[in-house]
């Protein structure tokens, strides 16, 4: 029995077959190991963000009571503490991106009003009767 592996191994080796069966099974496993790998980065992609977001929310709710500091300030400032933070954890983002995550943490805040793009303008004199 052995000895007919030992052959068929040999015969496989030298014919090519086992070259055209690695070629083949790296040509079908590669797009999958591709789609993966993309999978994996996407995913940790979506969790950075997430960790950012949470960050510029704490900074945003920190510095909503500060009547101090201006509004632009404020930004600066939450910006600033994310960027540093994501940075002392070893982490990447563009500014721009850091930006778009405070924008959208002050946009949730109590900072920003809610207005409702429903609602139609009152014009003139406006009596409640409540």
């Amino acid at each position: 029995m052995w000895n007919f592996l030992m052959h068929l191994g040999n015969w496989l080796v030298t014919s090519g077959v086992a070259g055209t069966i690695a070629v083949f099974a790296w040509r079908y496993l590669k797009p999958m190991l591709e789609t993966k790998k993309k999978q994996a980065k996407t995913l940790q992609e979506r969790e950075l963000l997430s960790f950012a977001e949470g960050l510029a929310d704490n900074a945003v709710a920190s510095l909503a009571g500060n009547t101090a500091i201006t509004g632009h300030d404020k930004f600066k400032a939450a910006t600033t503490v994310v960027s540093s933070t994501l940075a002392a954890k070893g982490f990447e983002l563009p500014q721009e991106t850091v930006e778009h995550v405070v924008q959208a943490a002050y946009e949730k805040s109590d900072l920003t009003p809610t207005i409702d793009p429903d609602a139609k303008p009152q014009t003139g004199v406006v009596v409640h009767n409540g």
